[in-house]
Formats: C-alpha cells, sequence, structure tokens
C-alpha cells in the first residue's frame, strides 16, 4: 500500500494504542554506533513486525551506501539485493501500555526535506503521540564514569522524564537534528535523547552507551525489561578498556585528567578545568595512540 511515491505501509495501522515512533541514524549522528545499537536493541526486546519502510532510490548515493547482495532463504543458488532502505518495525506487547515503532536506517545522502516529510506522513498515519530521536556524540568524557545523556523535549515535563536538560549547541547538524525541527514545525511531539561517548574510543562500538539509552527509553515507557545480553556486553567493554589504561601511562592520565573535568551541563565555569583541557593532547593522537596499542595486544587484527 504505497502511501506517496517512498513511503509504504505493508498493512493498514488501525487500532494503534499512542505509539511511540524511535528513530536512529547511522553515520555522523551515531557516534561508537551507540543510538542505533539501541534502537535496534529496543525493537527486539518484544516480538514485532515489519509495518512500512522509505524507499531508497531518491535519498542515497549508492556509491556511498552500497547493497549488498545475499542467497534468498532456502536457495543456494538465487540471489538478492538488499537495498538500504529505512524499515519500520511495530511492537505491540502485553507488557507496554503503548505501542512502539522503531525506525533504523543510515542517514540520507540526499533530500533531506522530503525525507523528513515521508517519517511526518507516517507519523500522522499511525497517530503517533511521540517521535523519539535517538543519537550518541563524541565527548571529552572518561569512559569510567556513568554516561551522560542530553537532550530535548517539546515540553518541560517531557523533557524531566527523560532526564535531560536542553544543550545550547549551535552548528553543523544532522537527519536528527533536522527531522526534530520538521516536526516541531508541523507541531507534532517531538523529543531526542543522545548519549555522551569518549572521543578515544570513537571506533569501537560502545554496548556502554547504547545499554543508558534502552534503559532511559524503558523509563519512558514505564516498563522494564531483561538486559543481561546487553549489560554483560557493557561491562566487558568497561573491563577490556580499564585493562588498556592500566597498561599504557599516556592513556592513563589523560583519562584522569577528563576525570577531573566538570560535566559540560555547568553553568559556571571552572578555571582549573579549562586549565586541564588546555593541557590535553590532541584527540587524534590519543585516537591513534589507543588503536596502536589494542594492535599491539591483537597482532592477529590487521
Amino acid at each position: 500500500m504505497a502511501v506517496s511515491d517512498h513511503l509504504t505501509f505493508f498493512e493498514e495501522p488501525q487500532g494503534l494504542r499512542r505509539p511511540l515512533v524511535i528513530m536512529a541514524f547511522s553515520g555522523w549522528n551515531d557516534a561508537a554506533e551507540s543510538a542505533t545499537t539501541a534502537a535496534r536493541y529496543l525493537s527486539q526486546l518484544w516480538p514485532s513486525r515489519t509495518i512500512a519502510s522509505i524507499d531508497p532510490e531518491e535519498f542515497y548515493h549508492f556509491g556511498l551506501s552500497r547493497p549488498y547482495v545475499r542467497f534468498k532463504p532456502g536457495s543456494e543458488t538465487e540471489r538478492e539485493i538488499i537495498w538500504p532502505a529505512t524499515e519500520f518495525s511495530l511492537t505491540q506487547s502485553p507488557n507496554l501500555d503503548r505501542d512502539v515503532i522503531v525506525g533504523v536506517a543510515i542517514e540520507p545522502h540526499l533530500k533531506w526535506r522530503t525525507y523528513c516529510k515521508c517519517v511526518l506522513e507516517l507519523t500522522r498515519r499511525v497517530g503517533s503521540s511521540l517521535v523519539l530521536t535517538l543519537g550518541a556524540l563524541l565527548g571529552e568524557v572518561p569512559h569510567t564514569r556513568p554516561v551522560r545523556l542530553s537532550g530535548s523535549a517539546y515540553d518541560p515535563e517531557l523533557a524531566a522524564r527523560l532526564g535531560v536538560r536542553s544543550t545550547r549547541y549551535e552548528g553543523p547538524t544532522g537527519i536528527v537534528g533536522v527531522l526534530n525541527t520538521a516536526c516541531r514545525e508541523e507541531a507534532i511531539p517531538t523529543a531526542s535523547l543522545w548519549a555522551n561517548v569518549p572521543h578515544y574510543v570513537s571506533g569501537i562500538e560502545n554496548p556502554k552507551a547504547a545499554l543508558a539509552l534502552v534503559r532511559r527509553v524503558l523509563s519512558l515507557l514505564n516498563t522494564e525489561a531483561d538486559l543481561t545480553d546487553l549489560s554483560e556486553a557493557a561491562r566487558q567493554f568497561e573491563q577490556n578498556l580499564n585493562g588498556i589504561v592500566a597498561q599504557n601511562a599516556k592513556i592513563a592520565e589523560y583519562v584522569a585528567k577528563l576525570e577531573k573535568k566538570k560535566p559540560d551541563e555547568d553553568e559556571e565555569a571552572d578555571a582549573d578545568a579549562d586549565a586541564a583541557r588546555d593541557e590535553l593532547p590532541p584527540s587524534a593522537d590519543l585516537v591513534a595512540e589507543i588503536e596502536q596499542f589494542l594492535r599491539q595486544q591483537h597482532p592477529e587484527n590487521p
């Protein structure tokens, strides 16, 4: 059932319970793959099914986000092409007092305004009560501290429930920022939740940050779920990173300086923290240092 040239529903969305639409995009908005990992994890906590998709033809440069080929299920000779489409999965669980729709996609390369109109059309068709975008950003934060979440919401009560304070960031934005603005302009309730991840492990998937996002969304949904596997992955991630830091004095010194800094949300400037930041080595140097150390620990990896 094609709703527009780009958005297609596979079933008529009827009788949904105040659906929450959650979206995350890989790429610029997804430091250490934290946001997309969280969104995919949420979509798999309860049984779900795909109800809609956005065709990728107008929105992606396939030389940058290539489709991939695979054998069709049950066949060893017939292949199919998997395109980088945006798919929306619907969860209807008795454990939830509302339905949840999750969309995970690669950040589009083209026609962002048209793409956002497709998402807005989906929210109208399903009668969404809220669009929640997930993101992750790189920051000068240590991996030893609890993951700091920031973001924004369309009203103060929701912001309090999410436990976020709006940032004062101005500058380049990604599809998450554009989509949230498009929702507000169309009077569609929206909120955004971002995990702050250590910039010095930007090339490593960060389950600790993903876990923080998942827990906050579950809190918004007033429910609990078994997060054992993700919690264990987060614990192992931190343990491995602590081992690296303990064996490298330069990295350990850097992490110690980050631990002394005050959170970015603090309104008052801290002169000592500013001075410490000025003494920190460039982030690229630390990333290279950690990557080199990891290669030395695991020489079988290229």
